[in-house]
């Protein structure tokens, strides 16, 4: 391993060989010097295939060897409380996939962990490093519509639309599967990163194929996650935020955001339907002028423009990481945001269980409790 370059183990194979082993590779200060699989002629092959040093089938092997700093993590979420633990409590440094646990209190323990072992967790939050997204933050902390009146939010996508799609994880509620855990945990971060802190919110949730074939009895099986959200958020500063949220819709807008105040309105939107990260454009206006298309600004453009987009968005996700890593300092999103996003969708489930309105508590007094 080079002097200068941080030691990762990747630990989760299928977005992680996607992604997270590409961008590492990529990158000029990580290398990949271990992959984990349960199955050990797998991590093998794929050890092989990425030129990998190391493949185990042994996780705490893994994350105590001495040339692994830090550790990622793309399992399925039921997977992650346990693994995060582990890798935390080693002292490595930790770059995590969303939703962070199953529950807040698992997330909130993740987080305090962190903080005991000053080491630097981050969240693969990634909408924060792309170009069109950036570009909307900056203009709304400009002041460009002025007053918030209205938020909306659609994210509709047709990954779970197939009924012959065979079940897994993300058919069981209690593996942290459904749209809520997959798409929802990225909403209620950029809401929280862009528009701040929500007081309130309603939640109605829904599963429109609400049974799919097990591939191990080739039986159907019951699914209790949900595939649609419709969310009602009230902010802290007042401002009512609609959130629609589908995976099982054929939709020629994906995912959309609109923000209307007294002197202006932004729309951030992209019609990919596949690659969830290429195509956003953001459009404005101010009362009284045309509506139009804002161009993003050469300082946020990738510089490299991956065919798959996640690599590109991701690859800004590690920078952002070695840095603080390099500094020692805390990062943005850590596990803290992490925090947030899961209390979100646990509050979530509650007034889906409920039908009625939760009320929020806020991060800082929650965390200290």
């Amino acid at each position: 391993m080079d002097r200068g370059k941080i030691g990762v183990a990747v630990i989760g194979t299928g977005f992680g060989q996607k992604v997270h082993i590409p961008s590492f590779q990529e990158h000029n200060r990580t290398e990949v010097v271990a992959v984990y699989h349960r199955d050990l002629e797998t991590a093998k092959k794929i050890a092989i295939v990425n030129n990998i040093p190391l493949a185990s089938d042994n996780f705490t092997e893994i994350i105590n060897l001495p040339e692994v700093q830090a550790v990622s993590i793309s399992t399925p979420p039921f997977l992650h409380y346990e693994m995060a633990k582990a890798a935390l409590n080693a002292g490595k440094h930790l770059l995590l996939e969303k939703p962070v646990a199953l529950n807040v209190s698992e997330a909130k323990e993740l987080y305090q962990i962190a903080q005991k072992k000053a080491v630097v967790a981050t969240v693969d939050f990634e909408f924060r490093c792309v170009p069109g997204w950036q570009l909307f933050s900056e203009l709304l902390a400009t002041g460009y519509v002025g007053n918030k009146r209205l938020i909306r939010i659609d994210w509709l996508g047709a990954s779970r639309a197939d009924i012959s799609r065979p079940w897994n994880w993300y058919s069981s509620k209690e593996k942290g599967g459904g749209a809520l855990g997959s798409l929802g945990s990225h909403a209620f971060d950029y809401i929280y990163w862009l528009f701040g802190s929500v007081s309130r919110l309603s939640a109605s949730f829904t599963t429109a194929i609400p049974q799919r074939i097990d591939p191990i009895t080739d039986e159907l099986k019951l699914v209790n996650s949900d595939d649609t959200c419709m969310l009602m958020l009230e902010l802290a500063d007042g401002t009512p935020c609609q959130v629609s949220i589908s995976a099982v819709v054929h939709a020629p807008r994906p995912h959309w955001l609109e923000v209307y105040g007294d002197k202006g309105t932004l729309v951030l939107g992209s019609e990919h339907q596949k690659d969830y990260i290429h195509g956003f454009h953001v459009w404005g206006n101010q009362v009284g002028k045309p509506f139009a298309e804002i161009e993003i600004p050469n300082r946020l453009v990738f510089p490299k423009n991956h065919a798959d987009g996640r690599i590109s968005a991701f690859i800004r996700v590690v920078d952002n990481w070695v840095e603080s890593i390099d500094k020692g300092e805390t990062i943005v999103p850590s596990l803290r945001e992490g925090v947030y996003s899961q209390l979100l969708m646990d509050l979530a489930h509650e007034s889906n269980l409920k039908s009625q309105w939760v009320e929020v508590p806020e991060l800082k007094s929650f965390l200290l409790d």
